[in-house]
């Protein structure tokens, strides 16, 4: 039988904040989600699930040490000093 192991990971702690000072300027808040690794027991293979930051009901992926923001999933992404326009235009 396969076992999946799941640990969380904690937000960057510059990142997140980065990503509050934004929201703030933007005058919206932000719910922060924690990603997480799956990895597959006695195996090499490994998902990195990533953070998700729910703003107006649209969902952000972001990944630790990375300048990307996902929009909605990993197909459309934006700079993370873009995201302030981008809030600003929705």
């Amino acid at each position: 039988m396969v076992k999946i192991i799941k640990e969380e990971l904690q937000f960057e702690e510059s990142l997140k904040q980065r990503l509050k000072f934004i929201c703030e300027f933007s005058k919206v808040t932000p719910k922060f989600i924690n990603g997480s690794i799956r990895k597959i027991e006695k195996t090499n293979i490994a998902y990195i699930e990533p953070h998700r930051v729910i703003i107006k009901n649209i969902t952000f992926l972001v990944f630790n040490y990375s300048n990307d923001v996902y929009i909605s999933n990993l197909t459309k992404k934006i700079k993370l000093s873009e995201l302030e326009e981008y809030l600003k235009n929705i």
